[in-house]
């Protein structure tokens, strides 16, 4: 099997983004669609008018406040029909950047993604998600390339709420233990190809540069204040987490949100909330050792992460609500990428027990 390491054509961080947006912009063509929600529109239509003005850039700006939905996405396409563009920028959180990807995959365009919060990594991959009318995930889509820029303006993101990069780096902080799992198991990336060692190393980095910044950072979260530590961070749950899954590939954490958006409680949560709980499954199914569980757990504890169901919103935990949740995760194809320490196929009890044990440890 070919090995792939995908990523995008440039990634480019720092506090005076916005201001260059323009010149990055121009690279890629000369009228834009602008994929973006209300409220961010207000916040920084005035400066971003000014750098596309100045080189020579025309914006037609689209709202998109909806859900990642099919009827969501086909709104928008219909929206884009009657204009002439040459490249699609998708500004805010994951939402609006996964409708930027949506138009971007039937369009043909060029993608530039803008993250204006760091509540996960989507801004760097090809790969965006479609909900049903329920918030239950129906398809994963996948762009034939990789966005052409990501344009990631710090002083932004350093206002917006703790509660945005805090999921940030829930979903960040799975990468290294999924990519490991994947290589092991001899699984496949998000471009269906050999995992990249490279993905791994990123992967790897990704977490020892959370578990040192994730801390000091989240206390200057809403200050508008960057500082080394914050820019560190950014970068990890951006970058490495993006370029980590894609190339180094993905298992139980983000199988388990197939299940988790399914039973009630879980299935309101954030995407990094499910992750988050998905890989202390992992780490159990794993058999890790008691330091590192216990090293874990007191990590989430300080920064607020859900331990178990119950501080994932679940509000009644019996075995039909863990079946529920272990057939759609056995389904999805990154259960597949993880390599049981009898080499025999993981099963439904299997999560369940795992599940079990989690409740165990944190009651």
């Amino acid at each position: 099997m070919n090995l792939v390491f995908g990523s995008p054509g440039r990634y480019v961080q720092g506090t005076e983004v916005l201001a260059q947006a323009g010149t990055y912009l121009a690279h890629c063509g000369r009228t834009a669609v602008v994929v973006i929600d209300s409220y961010v529109l207000g916040l920084i239509r005035e400066r971003l008018d000014t750098t596309c003005a100045e080189a020579d850039v025309a914006l037609h700006y689209l709202t998109f406040d909806g859900e990642i939905t099919a009827d969501g996405i086909a709104d928008l396409r219909a929206a884009a029909a009657g204009i002439a563009f040459d490249l699609i920028l998708a500004v805010g959180g994951g939402k609006c950047i996964d409708a930027g990807k949506a138009l971007a995959h039937s369009s043909g365009r060029a993608l530039v993604t803008m993250p204006t919060v760091a509540s996960n990594d989507a801004p760097t991959s090809k790969n965006y998600v479609v909900y049903d009318a329920h918030h239950q995930l129906s398809e994963v889509g996948h762009l034939l390339v990789s966005p052409r820029y990501v344009l990631v303006d710090t002083g932004l993101i350093a206002q917006a709420p703790r509660a945005f990069l805090l999921a940030g780096i829930a979903d960040a902080l799975t990468k290294k233990f999924e990519a490991e799992q994947c290589f092991n198991a001899g699984g496949v990336n998000m471009f269906g190809a050999r995992p990249a060692l490279s993905g791994l190393v990123l992967a790897q980095e990704c977490y020892r540069v959370i578990r040192q910044y994730a801390e000091p950072a989240l206390a200057q979260a809403g200050s508008g204040e960057v500082t080394v530590a914050f820019d560190h961070l950014i970068e990890a749950v951006l970058l490495m987490s993006g370029l980590g899954f894609e190339s180094g590939g993905l298992s139980i954490a983000h199988a388990m949100t197939r299940g988790l958006s399914k039973i009630p409680g879980a299935q309101q949560q954030v995407h990094g909330w499910q992750v988050a709980y998905g890989l202390l499954v992992q780490l159990i199914l794993e058999d890790r050792d008691a330091e590192l569980l216990g090293d874990m757990l007191g990590f989430y504890q300080r920064i607020g992460l859900p331990r178990n169901l119950s501080e994932l919103g679940v509000p009644v935990i019996d075995r039909a609500v863990l079946m529920q949740v272990a057939e759609p995760t056995l389904k999805a194809p990154h259960a597949r990428n993880f390599a049981t320490a009898s080499g025999n196929p993981l099963t439904c009890e299997d999560l369940i027990a795992a599940m079990l044990a989690l409740e165990g440890l944190t009651h």
